[in-house]
């Protein structure tokens, strides 16, 4: 199973106040890194995952007596789901929920499942193997507008167009079928310079949308706010600048502020449930920590503190 390195282990701990007896949400828990630590500590943990490959290998841990395994209970599914499948097991309220978001680091390690252009495998970058579409399926069936709109709103790649066009071109002769060939592809077409490989952004774009990266986070934050016990916390983990600015705004409007009144006094204006900012600026890395996994450099973690009940 290797050795998996959780990202900012200890400030997610201290983000969410781990306490012994709490009860926890972990709503991405990929290979359980963080999740065992909080049971570790004393916390029960739900640990949802849509990828039945990832939940299969912490069942393994599990069954060898990890510590804090027994308190570990899992459930296949989609993190936008958060709430109704911790009502589901009979979780009404959580102390705690956490989100480390984007792709993992067994998913881009193994080859067949269309992650990374580092290693050669099939176009199809599904964290639930169960769905129907694939990259494969996106790349050589959308049409140029369509491709161009998923490599600008979510790989923010500014020769959209250009590689759009040139992709639904190439297609018409020979289907994109694996990783390597469209990365190829992306280098020859828009040509090569810096250290990131000119692939990387429509990678990104690709995966976000096969997988519904925005929605289901969209859905998670509003259901996991609801989910949350007053006082609980919140924490994400994010990759990408645009997963990022979508917790900061959603954090941020939750937190709201307060707009004085003409007639004097002020008023609180902002979305329910109301939370506490536990920090202005996300915590990043330290240098130690991007030395020895390399994943880390690009982590953000914010988080926030639930101050009243959701109705």
């Amino acid at each position: 199973m290797g050795n998996h390195v959780p990202v900012l282990l200890e400030e997610t701990m201290k983000a969410l106040d781990v306490k012994d007896g709490g009860r926890y949400v972990d709503g991405t828990l990929g290979r359980a890194g963080h999740a065992l630590e909080i049971a570790a500590r004393g916390g029960s943990v739900l640990g949802i995952d849509r990828d039945s490959q990832a939940l299969e290998e912490v069942e393994k841990k599990i069954a060898a007596g990890c510590a804090g395994a027994g308190r570990l209970t899992l459930a296949r599914g989609n993190h936008g789901d958060i709430e109704r499948i911790a009502n589901e097991k009979g979780w009404e309220k959580a102390d705690g929920i956490l989100l480390d978001l984007g792709v993992s680091s067994p998913q881009l390690d193994e080859g067949g499942r269309g992650f990374s252009f580092l290693r050669d495998g099939p176009l199809d970058m599904r964290m639930d193997r169960f769905q129907g579409l694939t990259a494969a399926a996106v790349v050589n069936g959308f049409s140029a507008g369509g491709l161009e709109r998923i490599f600008r709103e979510l790989g923010e790649e500014p020769r959209a167009r250009r590689l759009a066009d040139a992709i639904v071109r190439a297609r018409d002769a020979k289907p994109f079928e694996s990783t390597a060939e469209l990365a190829a592809f992306v280098e020859k077409t828009v040509g090569r310079s810096g250290g990131k490989h000119p692939a990387t952004r429509v990678f990104q774009a690709l995966r976000m949308y096969v997988n519904d990266e925005v929605g289901e986070l969209e859905r998670a934050l509003e259901g996991g706010l609801s989910l949350l016990a007053a006082g609980g916390r919140f924490a994400v983990i994010t990759f990408e600048s645009i997963t990022d600015r979508i917790v900061k705004r959603k954090f941020a409007a939750h937190a709201g502020r307060y707009e004085s009144l003409q007639a004097g006094g002020e008023k609180w204006v902002g979305e329910r449930p109301r939370v506490r900012l536990m920090f202005r600026h996300p915590v990043t890395a330290t240098e130690r920590e991007k030395d020895l996994n390399p994943r880390s450099r690009s982590a953000k973690l914010r988080a926030v503190e639930k101050t009243e009940v959701c109705r």
